[in-house]
């Protein structure tokens, strides 16, 4: 199994300023992400930056670093213009690893590469794990997940979706036998499907939803999406979170 791992890394974050440079136990977190990607079977793994503390910093603790325009509307067009600064061929799989998973399992960069190399018909591949909660169901911030029979993704939306009709709900635990999924921010695309991906405008749907894996969808291309292996532990946005974080790799 054949595949990269691109870890986009903006200096810039509304919430939490110079994130990628946060300090966790004496490390920043960028260098958490390299260290966990590094433990999966890529090939090689690469931070793309456009900002030189970054590039500096990564360098540092001895990554590969790409750097990138700074007028990238998405990681997914930073990850086009890494592919083609490498010159990796169209059929070559790149595993996107958001910058800000520090506690990401190498497990699940695994899975999603494997099996995006072992459906042919889908131009990218995504993991999801069970919601088990009312509030998580109901909150816009967690992007829902739709799949057929075969693992191909009929939507994503922010939306609590499936909608059962005539469920009442009681309490914030959702019913055993209900089991909606909650798409994880982890994507394999094949090259050729990146550099498509950049070329097409942005359509109705994804603008709605400000959701960019719908206009994959859109244009009529499939995304197979699977269950999370293992569980996986949630991202840096806040510094709330990044406490958390700091706790978590302290005990």
């Amino acid at each position: 199994m054949s595949f990269i791992v691109v870890i986009p890394s903006r200096y810039q974050s509304t919430r939490l300023p110079g994130k990628p440079l946060a300090d966790i136990c004496g490390k920043p977190m960028v260098q958490w992400v390299y260290e966990r990607a590094s433990l999966s079977g890529a090939d090689q793994v690469v931070i793309a930056t456009d900002d030189d503390r970054i590039k500096h910093a990564a360098q540092n603790f001895g990554a590969k670093v790409v750097m990138t325009s700074a007028d990238h509307p998405s990681g997914t067009d930073r990850l086009a213009e890494v592919a083609d600064i490498l010159e990796l061929t169209g059929d070559a799989v790149v595993v996107n690893v958001q910058g800000d998973e520090p506690l990401i399992p190498p497990q699940v960069i695994d899975q999603v590469a494997g099996n995006l190399i072992a459906h042919s018909d889908c131009a990218a591949a995504t993991l999801s794990h069970a919601i088990e909660s009312v509030h998580e169901f109901k909150d816009p911030s967690a992007v829902k997940v739709v799949s057929d029979r075969k693992g191909t993704a009929l939507y994503f939306s922010r939306a609590p979706i499936p909608w059962p009709r005539d469920l009442v709900f009681k309490g914030d635990k959702l019913p055993a036998d209900f089991t909606p999924q909650r798409h994880l921010g982890i994507y394999a695309y094949r090259v050729s499907l990146l550099r498509k991906f950049v070329t097409w405008p942005k359509g109705s749907l994804e603008a709605l939803e400000s959701l960019e894996q719908l206009r994959i969808l859109h244009q009529g291309h499939n995304i197979h999406v699977e269950q999370s292996a293992v569980s996986v532990p949630a991202g840096v946005d806040n510094p709330e979170d990044l406490h958390r974080v700091r706790r978590l790799v302290q005990t």
